[in-house]
C-alpha cells in the first residue's frame, strides 16, 4: 500500500497564522495493519479526518476571540484539530478527541511545527465507556452530525463530559440532523440558540451552515 501524500499549508485565523500538515486530498488511504478497519472505518471514510473542512475553519475563527480563560475545553471529533491549535496558541486548557487512529499523530506533528505546548489527546468513540476523560466547561466541535444515529450518541457523549455549568459550540454545515440534536440537548437540560456566522472571507465559498450554541447552568 502506497504511503499517503501530505499537504502543508498556512492558514490565517484572525491575526494569527497556523501551520498545518494535512492529507493531500480525500483519496489518501493507509491502514496496513487494519487498525481503522477493526474500528469500523472503511477505506472510503478513512481520509475524512485528514483534511480541513469549512466548518472547522469557522469554528477556529470563533475560538480566536472566544473567552476561554479559566475554562477546561474539549474538542470533539477534532480531525485536524485546527481549533485546538488556535486555542493552544492562546495558552488555553484544551484537550482533543477523535475516533480515528491517525488523528493523534497529526495532532502531535502539527503541534510541533507550530512550536506549541503538547495538546492532550484521547482516542475515543461517542459510545465508548466514559474512561478518565473527565468534565469540561466548554465543548466544541465542527461538522459532527453526519448520520441520524449520531444525534443520540453525540448528545449523550457531550452530556457525559459536560460540567454542571457548561457551554457547547458546534458548527453544523446543514446535513439535516441538527434540529433533532438540539431537541435532544434541550431534553438533557441545555438551552439552545443558533445563528449564521458573520462574513467568512477565509472560505472559498459562502458558508450556509449554522453556529449551534447550548448552555447548561
Amino acid at each position: 500500500m502506497a504511503k499517503p501524500k501530505f499537504r502543508y499549508q498556512t492558514l490565517a485565523v484572525g491575526e494569527s497564522l497556523v501551520h498545518m500538515r494535512t492529507l493531500f486530498d480525500n483519496q489518501q488511504f493507509s491502514d496496513d495493519e487494519g487498525v481503522a478497519e477493526d474500528l469500523g472505518i472503511s477505506s472510503a471514510t478513512w481520509p475524512i479526518f485528514g483534511t480541513l473542512w469549512p466548518s472547522g475553519q469557522v469554528l477556529a475563527n470563533l475560538m480566536q476571540t472566544h473567552q476561554v480563560e479559566g475554562k477546561r475545553i474539549l474538542e470533539v471529533g477534532c480531525g485536524m484539530a485546527l481549533s485546538s491549535h488556535v486555542l493552544n496558541a492562546r495558552l488555553a486548557d484544551i484537550t482533543a478527541t477523535d475516533y480515528h487512529p491517525e488523528a493523534e499523530a497529526f495532532l502531535q506533528e502539527n503541534t510541533r511545527i507550530n512550536a506549541g505546548n503538547p495538546i492532550p489527546f484521547i482516542r475515543t468513540g461517542w459510545a465508548d465507556p466514559m474512561g478518565d476523560l473527565g468534565l469540561f466547561d466548554l465543548i466544541i466541535g465542527s461538522d459532527l452530525l453526519y448520520e441520524s444515529e449520531h444525534v443520540a450518541m453525540l448528545a449523550a457523549f457531550i452530556n457525559q463530559h459536560a460540567n454542571t455549568r457548561c457551554d457547547v459550540i458546534l458548527i453544523d454545515p446543514g446535513r439535516g440532523h441538527h434540529a433533532k440534536f438540539s431537541k435532544r440537548m434541550v431534553q438533557l437540560g441545555f438551552t439552545h440558540s443558533q445563528y449564521s456566522p458573520d462574513a467568512t472571507p477565509y472560505l472559498t465559498q459562502p458558508f450556509k451552515g449554522k453556529v449551534l450554541q447550548y448552555t447548561r447552568s
